[in-house]
């Protein structure tokens, strides 16, 4: 089955589920970093559930180097306000359509984010813990420096996975135990890990979130 993508607020490609469910399908955003585009993830879709209808979504901004960005950084933890802010919004506006015109289930979506775009799912995820069930958040953290208000204590219904390289150079491991410290004094659901990597996903990172999703696909699969 070939599905076209709709227009939104971002560009994006779809990867329609392995099978039809009743309800609509579980969905699964991706979101790259800095300087890729939306093909950089499509290639992990092979070592994920196939029950997902995946969505991968484009940066807005174009990256000076290539590829694209969600925005230019002050210093590391710190993104520049006015294009962080147009992103989130563009963001937002991507999640209300994917739930409005694709075949999925609204109630099971989730998101996978690396570097930035892991910067973005918590943005997202923690300001509007209702529009999602479950996060992956790969080598990022949590926008602290921004105007975004965090709904810390309505997490109870989220359930996130947080991974991170313990020699990771472009985004070090203490901004991850941030994220830690800061999730685990929430009601969210967390699993927190770290790998003996650089800024990059490892065949263990990636076996352990794929079989993190599928878990948390299946726990969500039995709530409906």
């Amino acid at each position: 089955m070939v599905i076209e993508p709709v227009k939104s607020s971002l560009l994006h490609k779809v990867l329609p589920a392995g099978g039809g469910e009743k309800g609509g399908s579980p969905a699964l955003l991706l979101l790259h970093g800095r300087g890729t585009n939306e093909d950089d993830l499509l290639g992990l879709a092979q070592y994920l559930d196939p029950r997902f209808f995946i969505i991968s979504a484009r940066a807005p901004f174009r990256f000076p180097y290539g590829g694209f960005t969600w925005y230019q950084i002050v210093e590391v933890g710190t993104p520049v306000g006015s294009e962080f802010d147009e992103s989130y919004q563009r963001l937002t506006q991507l999640i209300d359509d994917i739930r409005q015109n694709y075949p999925i289930d609204p109630q099971r979506i989730f998101i996978l984010g690396f570097s930035m775009g892991s910067v973005m799912s918590f943005a997202l995820s923690l300001t509007h813990p209702e529009a999602v069930r479950g996060v992956v958040a790969h080598s990022g953290y949590i926008p602290e420096n921004t105007s975004l208000r965090f709904q810390w204590d309505k997490l109870a219904g989220l359930s996130l996975f947080v991974a991170h390289g313990v020699h990771d150079l472009v985004i070090p491991i203490s901004h991850a135990r941030r994220a830690q410290e800061l999730l685990s004094a929430t009601k969210a659901h967390l699993t927190y890990k770290e790998y003996p990597i650089p800024h990059t996903m490892s065949e263990e990172s990636l076996s352990d979130l794929s079989t993190w999703l599928q878990n948390r696909l299946d726990v969500a699969a039995d709530i409906k």
